[in-house]
């Protein structure tokens, strides 16, 4: 059981980390449509129909796929007033009661999906647009970024629950540490220095 559990870590966490890198490049290509698509119509005064549609489906893919990692990274937005002092076992802890509520939310978000795309895909749905596209596509790959999602999310869970008893399943991702050791030290208080004031009297004071 305990070797299969690794074998999905390192499974999926590959999975999420290469789709991840790749998936990252999409922005230039979103920067370029719309570029493309303000010169078409206030330099060369020929709009294409297609181009903010094309750039709002590329967004959308984009965010979605890069769902799992960013999972992966722990760089998702969190209210860490009480989080980032916690040690890690105890973060750990955290993390695997909230997986609850994160494992019902994607999955809810993948059944309406899976719904939505079937109709798509069964009654060929455009949308109600001057290029009227195809959205079966595009709601495919939502779904695609959603289940890679939750296979992270669990992921993370069963690495969490390894911490709290002091197991790491595999070893940490080099790009999590570098964004977790930038956070840490970003939200590390600064050192306290000796100042001597004019009148010769020592105090300490916060560095800037």
């Amino acid at each position: 059981m305990f070797s299969f559990i690794k074998g999905y870590v390192r499974t999926i966490d590959t999975v999420n980390y290469v789709l991840g890198r790749v998936v990252l490049y999409m922005v230039f290509g979103i920067m370029a449509i719309l570029l493309m698509s303000t010169l078409s119509r206030y330099v060369l005064d020929k709009p294409v129909i297609w181009g903010v549609e094309m750039a709002q489906f590329g967004m959308a893919v984009y965010y979605t796929l890069g769902g799992g990692f960013a999972l992966l990274l722990n760089s998702h937005v969190r209210m860490d007033v009480l989080y980032s002092r916690w040690g890690v076992r105890r973060k750990a802890k955290a993390d695997s009661i909230t997986f609850l509520c994160l494992a019902i939310y994607l999955s809810l978000l993948l059944y309406g999906g899976i719904s939505s795309t079937a109709y798509s895909i069964h009654y060929n749905q455009h949308n109600n647009t001057a290029w009227a596209p195809s959205v079966a596509p595009v709601k495919i790959l939502l779904v695609i970024g959603i289940l890679l999602t939750l296979l992270q999310a669990i992921s993370e869970f069963f690495k969490d629950l390894a911490q709290t008893r002091g197991i790491q399943l595999v070893p940490n991702n080099p790009d999590r540490d570098l964004l977790e050791s930038s956070m840490t030290e970003k939200s590390s208080p600064a050192p306290a220095v000796s100042v001597i004031t004019l009148n010769g009297s020592e105090s300490l004071k916060q560095a800037a």
